[in-house]
């Protein structure tokens, strides 16, 4: 049987297009019409991401994949990975200056110009993925996070989600809140300001230069991303601790960073296409991980990686002071408290409905699965 896939693919995209010009026209050309129709479009995307990363670097060559197919290569994104125009922190400032019309990137990596923009990646014990791209895609969270986005000049789409991320790696157990005082770990943004509360000492390190870090004892733990990126960095042989969950990071969005000028210059079939691309790669990502993290972290396992959950009382402790920092941030930043008031509400609404159908379904099977019965 002949494989039709690329076909479908095409032709879902480009329907996607004829939507957003007229009604009249849509019906009226085929496929190869609109193509021959549409502007060439060349932009440079540069992502945040080594290539070893094909997990979240690939999140934006599937973008570029799908819209090359459904124009017949009229509009191209070249994807360049971190370091080859500007490095990855640097992603987002290459967008808003216009070095690069794109940028594939987490939102959190800019917290220190202004923490909102973390909110529309993720922050600590706020929403797991389902519970993010509900709120984003259906509860005005796209809306919320580009109102804020505009006064950088940018236009951002989701672009890929990891799933709840693990931990981190630890060169020894910790247990109770005393253990993490004078922990020197390697973990930025909203939850090395979470843990400094309780005598860490977060520390920015580059992901090359992590193993070295933590073989030599420089720091004392490090936290990346989840059994399938961490296997390839090979932590397990010099900090075997490997804890779960990472609450400040349930469900971590990847971006699209779009320089807003550039955008609004595209025709309106573009700009489907390209919302049309980025959720289809959004998808992607997240169903990879959720493949690929399962095989993964069984291998990690048998080669010595030791397991543990974060305490009770630690993750008590962090919660406590992580709303310590919400509501500083609420009473001095409008746009952040303004965002994260709408997260607040689908959060409580999620995690209600959640004890339901999903959370007992999962419990049942999870207690057969101990049990040995699948």
């Amino acid at each position: 049987m002949k494989n039709n896939s690329k076909l479908d693919r095409r032709g879902f995209l480009t329907r996607a297009a004829v939507g957003s010009a007229t009604a009249a026209a849509g019906a009226a050309l085929a496929a190869p019409a609109i193509a021959q129709e549409m502007p060439e479009v060349k932009w440079r995307l540069t992502s945040s991401f080594p290539k070893s990363l094909d997990t979240i670097y690939g999140g934006a060559e599937v973008l570029s994949k799908y819209l090359s197919e459904a124009t017949d290569g009229k509009f191209q994104i070249q994807v360049f990975a971190a370091g080859e125009i500007v490095p990855g922190l640097q992603a987002q400032d290459a967008v808003t200056e216009g070095t690069v019309e794109a940028c594939h990137t987490v939102g959190y990596y800019s917290w220190g110009k202004d923490p909102t923009f973390a909110l529309g990646a993720a922050v600590p014990f706020a929403l797991s993925a389902r519970a993010m791209n509900a709120w984003q895609y259906h509860g005005g969270g796209i809306d919320l996070y580009n109102e804020f986005l505009a006064g950088y000049n940018i236009f951002g789409l989701p672009g890929g989600n990891t799933g709840a991320q693990m931990g981190g790696w630890f060169r020894k157990e910790i247990n109770t809140v005393a253990d993490i005082k004078g922990l020197k770990i390697r973990v930025g943004g909203f939850a090395g300001k979470v843990l400094e509360r309780l005598g860490a000492v977060p520390q920015q390190i580059a992901g090359g230069d992590i193993y070295p870090a933590l073989e030599k004892g420089t720091i004392d733990a490090s936290e990346w991303v989840g059994p399938y990126d961490d296997q390839k960095l090979g932590f397990f042989k010099v900090a075997p601790y490997y804890y779960y969950p990472g609450w400040w990071e349930g469900g971590p969005t990847v971006h699209f960073f779009f320089n807003k000028a550039k955008y609004d210059e595209l025709p309106d079939s573009y700009k489907s296409l390209l919302h049309t691309a980025a959720q289809a790669a959004d998808a992607n990502m997240l169903q990879m991980y959720d493949h690929l993290n399962p095989i993964a972290l069984k291998e990690l396992v048998a080669s010595g990686a030791q397991l543990r959950p974060f305490s009770q009382e630690i993750l008590d402790a962090c919660f406590k002071a992580a709303n310590e920092v919400y509501a500083e941030l609420d009473a001095s930043n409008p746009a952040f408290k303004k965002i994260w008031d709408s997260i607040k509400e689908a959060r409580a609404n999620w995690y209600l409905y959640n004890q339901t159908a999903e959370y007992t379904y999962d419990t049942f099977m999870m207690i057969q699965q101990r049990n040995g019965a699948i």
